[in-house]
């Protein structure tokens, strides 16, 4: 019985040795990790959203975590293909262009929004006090769009007015690409731009109501003329070739920041957010063939 004991002992000792000698080992590969979002908001708003979490993240992995704040959603794109972004937070067709084009990334994240859905919409706001009650009044009229890469304001309005038989850019009297979701409703408020596309959850949460929480916007000074169908929520990927055990932690401290830093968690979401779900790329392949058709669409008015 005694010998049992020990042997057992000695076995859970030993456990922990390699443990802890495997997280030395990832940690002195990666003595600093990236991290990345495509940028819904601008820059300012990116690393105020962002600071709290990232120093969490670096204090359960025990590394350096850097915040990398991205121009544009490519920069992301392009980041994660270099290898130089460890873990980056995409739209879906970021994720979806960032798969298709050959970047080593595993999606392990889904956003949960508060009410425990994860699907969002693609919507078109106009003023209030605008005519405009439908795309079909907005012919000649100027139309803003976020990012080529941006789901909710590129790819599904354009597969939306598809399905209207308009092609936008000769429908619109210009189309603009503002590059980010703020800067599109902040095209709209100042009158660049007569209809704008943007994200939505629903009517507590949205990239506007986030703008009305910061004093940017008005949520009741603009009216939805147009909703998506519903879109699978953003994910989070990191690279492919990170060790095993770096990405169980890396998983382990995003599934349990709520519990492990709530105020972190409730900066980076304005608390209109559960803590993420697992994801695989299984949940995004609609979206890699929604950015196919949408790329076939630019390629056939090309030619």
């Amino acid at each position: 019985m005694l010998r049992r004991t020990v042997l057992a002992g000695f076995a859970a000792g030993l456990a922990l040795v390699t443990t802890g000698a495997q997280a030395q080992g990832w940690k002195a590969k990666y003595p600093e990790l990236v991290v990345a979002a495509v940028p819904d908001e601008n820059a300012s708003g990116m690393t105020d959203r962002y600071s709290k979490f990232t120093q969490y993240l670096a204090r359960e992995l025990g590394v350096k975590v850097t915040l990398r704040i991205a121009n544009d959603y490519a920069a992301v794109i392009e980041g994660q293909k270099a290898g130089n972004i460890h873990i980056a937070q995409y739209g879906p067709a970021s994720y979806a262009r960032a798969y298709a084009t050959g970047a080593k990334v595993e999606p392990f994240a889904m956003q949960v929004n508060a009410d425990g859905s994860t699907g969002y919409f693609s919507v078109f706001y106009v003023k209030k006090d605008s005519p405009y009650q439908s795309i079909q009044d907005l012919k000649g009229k100027n139309l803003g769009l976020v990012d080529p890469n941006s789901t909710s304001g590129n790819n599904v309005p354009r597969f939306a007015l598809d399905k209207m038989k308009i092609d936008p850019d000769s429908y619109f009297g210009r189309v603009v690409y503002t590059g980010s979701h703020e800067n599109a409703i902040i095209a709209l408020q100042q009158g660049t731009v007569d209809v704008a596309a943007n994200w939505w959850n629903d009517e507590k949460e949205s990239n506007l109501m986030r703008m009305q929480r910061k004093s940017m916007a008005k949520y009741d000074d603009y009216r939805i003329i147009f909703k998506s169908d519903q879109i699978v929520n953003s994910p989070v990927a990191y690279l492919s070739s990170l060790p095993d055990d770096l990405k169980a932690a890396v998983r382990d401290a995003y599934f349990s920041v709520e519990k492990k830093d709530p105020e972190a968690f409730k900066k980076l979401t304005d608390g209109q957010a559960q803590v993420w779900k697992p994801t695989t790329h299984k949940d995004y392949i609609p979206v890699v063939e929604l950015i196919q058709f949408v790329d076939s669409l630019r390629k056939r008015r090309a030619s």
